[in-house]
């Protein structure tokens, strides 16, 4: 028996509304869900489609109220027909006809197409952007009537559809989650390098400078032998010059410079033609303005000075990279001798050493807001000097002075708590 010529055109007309409906829902996710940084390097490459997508995702109420629109549209219709179908050619069974177009919808209109948009979203909204593009246009009367009702309606709960776009801007936590998640799409070690430069805006010269103690330079009353020995072994391209003391500075010396230097070292003659103007920074200057400071200025090496003038320590742009960049060759020999990791986990190590260097070196979070080194955080805790054989616990770590040198801590045991963070 052949089938009636109506039918046959209701019939196709509800499946070519069902793949129109499937594509609506599938755009919607797909839109959604793109990765708008994968889409600008699809843009830069020249791909139109991309391009168009972007243009369509500054524009977000627009975009979803025409896909809405014509998703809407399409189910209705739908809804219709087969209620059409169900009075004039099965008996006016129209409950039954609802309810297997329901699961149609469900399973070959929603949720296939969006599950496939959710794979792979920057296909499904690049293949798509062109026929949405032209849907925007030609639905911009009706789209304009139902933004003007929405936005009034959103008003009410104090919402502004634009504040949509400000959702891409990341904090420095979120990118920091974000490089972790990355997964293998990152190295590990560029993620690490990454993160470094994440929480460089939170650093101050202070957190990373090499204290006075610990500078080396050239002094000019050593003899001859000891400068040469110092420049030889230096890892840096300069080096202060000052006599008899850091805070007596007299200038810095280039190492393509070491060799007259040298000779007229040797020959007590005039040094200062040969030394660079000392450069001087404040301890509390941010580590990101230091290092555009150092570019601006042509300076690779500063002395640190505090709020009253004093001398507190040295930077390097070599120590802002280093910073940067992690230890790496010789500098992780270095951290392996003075952080010396004994069999029941603790550590060994000097009251000169640097909190951070510890932190970052074991993965422990001993606080650092007030004192930079070991020696400053017990003896602000104890507001004393501190003794020999004492043992005390900060922050559920275990801190054993085992010597002293000079009221200073040049021997101790540290050990992380079970509690500890």
């Amino acid at each position: 028996m052949q089938e009636d010529p109506s039918l046959i055109v209701l019939f196709s007309t509800l499946i070519f509304l069902l793949i129109l409906s499937g594509f609506f829902s599938g755009s919607e996710t797909g839109m959604m869900a793109a990765n708008k940084i994968k889409l600008r390097n699809l843009s830069k490459k020249s791909k139109t489609s991309a391009k168009r997508a972007l243009d369509l995702l500054k524009r977000p109420d627009q975009l979803l109220s025409a896909i809405l629109v014509g998703n809407n549209f399409a189910n209705i219709l739908a809804s219709a027909i087969v209620t059409i179908m169900m009075l004039n050619y099965f008996g006016g069974n129209v409950v039954l006809g609802s309810i297997i177009l329901t699961i149609v919808i469900l399973i070959f209109s929603e949720i296939t197409p969006k599950t496939m948009a959710a794979i792979k979203p920057e296909s499904f909204a690049t293949r798509s952007s062109f026929i949405l593009n032209i849907l925007v246009y030609i639905f911009k009367p009706l789209i304009f009537l139902t933004n003007f009702l929405s936005k009034q309606i959103l008003k009410i709960f104090k919402l502004d559809a634009k504040d949509a776009t400000l959702n891409e801007n990341l904090n420095t936590e979120e990118l920091r989650t974000l490089l972790e998640e990355s997964g293998d799409l990152i190295p590990k070690q560029y993620r690490k390098m990454l993160s470094s430069v994440l929480g460089m805006e939170e650093l101050i010269v202070e957190d990373i400078m090499i204290p006075t103690s610990e500078i080396i330079g050239i002094d000019i009353n050593m003899d001859y032998k000891n400068a040469t020995k110092i420049i030889q072994s230096t890892e840096y391209t300069r080096l202060p010059v000052y006599k008899d003391s850091i805070d007596n500075m007299i200038g810095v010396l280039h190492l393509k410079d070491s060799h007259a230097f040298l000779k007229k070292f040797n020959e007590q003659k005039d040094i200062n033609e040969l030394l660079k103007k000392t450069y001087f920074v404040s301890q509390s200057t941010l580590l990101m303005k230091q290092l555009r400071e150092f570019l601006a200025s042509n300076q690779s090496i500063a002395l640190v000075v505090d709020e009253y003038g004093e001398i507190e320590g040295l930077i390097s742009v070599e120590d802002i990279f280093k910073e940067i960049t992690g230890k790496f060759g010789g500098d992780k020999e270095e951290l392996e001798r003075e952080f010396i990791k004994l069999k029941d986990g603790s550590i060994l190590t000097d009251g000169n050493s640097k909190i951070r260097d510890l932190n970052n070196y074991v993965n422990w979070e001993i606080p650092e807001t007030s004192s930079k080194t070991i020696n400053g955080l017990i003896t602000e805790y104890l507001d004393q000097i501190p003794q020999a054989n004492l043992c005390i616990e900060i922050d559920n770590y275990r801190f054993e002075i085992l010597e002293l040198d000079e009221n200073l801590i040049s021997k101790i045991k540290i050990k992380k708590g079970a509690n500890a963070p």
